[in-house]
Formats: C-alpha cells, structure tokens, sequence
C-alpha cells in the first residue's frame, strides 16, 4: 500500500503531466481520461480529484491508460525516477536545459521587427496547442 508521501509524489508527476494540456481540476481530468479509457468502469470526478490530489493511485489498468495518454513511462508516472537513476524521463511540459541552437534561434527570433515577432510567436502558439481556452 503506497505511503502518503508516495501519493503525494504521484499527484505531484501527474499535475505537472497535465500541465501542458491546462487540465488542472478533477472533472476535466475524467473527461478526458474516460474519451481513452477502454475498461468497464469510467471514473468520476470525485476519483480523478483523489488522483490530482495525492489521496489515491490509479489501478494499474488506470495507470496504463494516463501513462499513455500523457506520453510517459507508467514505472515512472507511478512510481518516479529509479533510485539512483542519473537521468529520469522528462515530463510533459517539463523543459529541457536550453541548446546552443535553441538560443540563436531565440536571438534570430529577437531581432525581427514586432510584427514579424508577433507572427511567429503567433504560430509556435497555434502548433504548439495553447491557443485552446480553459472551459
């Protein structure tokens, strides 16, 4: 039986999973969660804020699905990075340190003309997917 520090951790990895996607309350979450799941029993509202909020973890068939939905390990949704592990699977929406490339592609960016900035930052929203409102 998970500790309630091991719960806490948990809800911890899957807010910032969530995160990128602006799904922040139990409700959304079900939602969400029940459009992928294939078992019998969809959860509710009520499950998905016990998830959110470090009081439950999912059955491994629950897991399976949120693991694959927010493109991460299960081994580390549930349960972390290894002990020990110098490098540990990075998280949706979680940043990476910035490159050599990634930072003349800044300055480039950085020196076009407000418009043309504006234009871009406008596209990198559009693909990026956060041009999508909160419910």
């Amino acid at each position: 039986m998970p500790t309630p520090k091991e719960k806490a951790a948990f809800a911890k990895r899957l807010k910032d999973s969530l995160e990128p996607l602006k799904i922040r309350g139990g409700t959304k979450l079900a939602e969400q969660f029940n459009l992928r799941y294939r078992g019998d029993r969809p959860v509710t509202p009520q499950t998905a804020h016990k998830w959110l909020t470090g009081t439950t973890i999912p059955k491994p068939d629950k897991l399976r699905t949120l693991a694959e939905w927010l493109n991460v390990k299960e081994h580390w949704l549930h349960y972390g990075p290894s002990p020990g592990a110098s490098a540990r699977p990075m998280a949706r929406g979680e940043k990476y340190p910035p490159s050599p490339e990634i930072i003349e592609l800044a300055s480039k960016i950085q020196s076009l003309t407000p418009k043309d900035r504006f234009l871009v930052e406008e596209m990198i929203v559009r693909f990026y997917g956060e041009d999508n409102e909160e419910e």
